[in-house]
Order: structure tokens, then C-alpha cells, then sequence
């Protein structure tokens, strides 16, 4: 391992995710449940998606159909907007409160989930694929971009987790349902126009 790879490679990452819609997606996360399961599910979804780019590089993108995973992606985006909206309308607080303390357990695979397929064909992929490709050392730069993903998901967590303390759960979910909604869109657009 060189670490001055695993150093050139953190902040072209760290940069590259900070406004990724898989950074929003876990700070969304992180202020419905438990941040530290949110963080464990998102670095092991950015954990594999290291491991994919890195060994495989830029080959496996020719291989996916880049338009399929963003519509995918933009489905799942309305889908938790309309989730969230609907939780939002239907139930009180109280009742809210408790089935999020209810959902710890699949929190962390919830984000996994999630932060595994936005992440698919993601400019963070692409250039952790390049930089491998480019550096030919594919353990050095697994370790800068899995560190600098890791870094961009504790800031969301840490930032989701502040957020439920000066915010209802209703509020919560509508403003998830809000992020959701501008995150379709973007994934739509990405879509049309790629």
C-alpha cells in the first residue's frame, strides 16, 4: 500500500460524494434512526461498491445499463417521497416516535439497501474505478476512497442525528419527503439526459 495514493485519492472522493445524493440519502436516514446503524449500513454499501470499482474498474460500467440503474434509482427516490408523505399525514407524533424507535433493528440494512443501489454507476464509483485504473494499485486506493466515504456518511449521520433534536418526527418526514422528491428529480434528469 502507498500511502501517498491512499492520500491523493481521500479528498478527490471525500469532495466528489459530499453532494452526492447517497450522502443526502444516509443524513436522511440518520434522522429517522439510530446513526450509528445508518452509518454501519452505508459504509458497508460503500465498502462493496469500493471493492467492485477497484477490482473490476472501469469495464464493469460498459457492462451495466447506466440509464436502467438511474431510473431504478429514480423510482426508488418517488417511492420513499411518497412513503414519507404519507407517514407524515397519517399518523401522530407519538405513534411516530415509537415505530421509529421500533425500526432500529433494519435500519441498518434499510441503508445499505439504499446507499448499495443509489450508489451504482455514481461519479464516486467511476472515479474510485479510474483512480484504480490510473494508479494500478488498487489497495491503496481502496483504502483513500473507502476512507473518504466513510468520512461524508459520518458527516451526514452526525448532521441527521442533530436534526431530530430540534425537529418533530412529522417535520422530519415531511422535509424527507421533500429531499426524496428533489433526488427523483435529479436521478430523473440524470436519466433523460444520459
Amino acid at each position: 500500500m502507498h500511502l501517498a495514493i491512499v492520500l491523493a485519492v481521500f479528498p478527490v472522493i471525500f469532495v466528489g460524494e459530499l453532494p452526492d445524493k447517497t450522502m443526502f440519502a444516509s443524513l436522511v436516514l440518520a434522522s429517522r434512526g439510530n446513526p450509528a446503524l445508518v452509518w454501519l449500513g452505508a459504509a458497508a454499501a460503500f465498502a462493496l461498491h469500493v471493492a467492485i470499482a477497484t477490482t473490476i474498474g472501469a469495464g464493469l460500467f460498459h457492462l451495466l445499463p447506466h440509464r436502467a440503474v438511474e431510473a431504478f434509482v429514480t423510482v426508488l427516490f418517488a417511492a420513499g417521497a411518497v412513503l414519507a408523505f404519507v407517514e407524515a399525514r397519517t399518523e401522530d407524533e407519538e405513534a411516530l416516535v415509537e415505530r421509529e424507535a421500533r425500526s432500529d433493528r433494519r435500519i441498518a440494512g434499510t441503508a445499505f439497501a439504499v446507499i448499495f443501489i443509489a450508489e451504482w454507476g455514481d461519479l464516486t464509483q467511476i472515479l474510485t474505478a479510474n483512480l484504480a485504473a490510473h494508479y494500478h494499485s488498487a489497495i491503496s486506493v481502496a483504502v483513500g476512497a473507502t476512507a473518504a466515504l466513510w468520512a461524508v456518511a459520518g458527516l451526514a449521520v452526525v448532521s441527521g442525528q442533530g436534526l431530530m433534536r430540534r425537529v418533530s418526527v412529522r417535520r422530519v418526514r415531511q422535509m424527507t419527503g421533500v429531499v426524496l422528491v428533489v433526488l427523483a428529480v435529479i436521478s430523473a434528469t440524470s436519466t433523460i439526459r444520459g
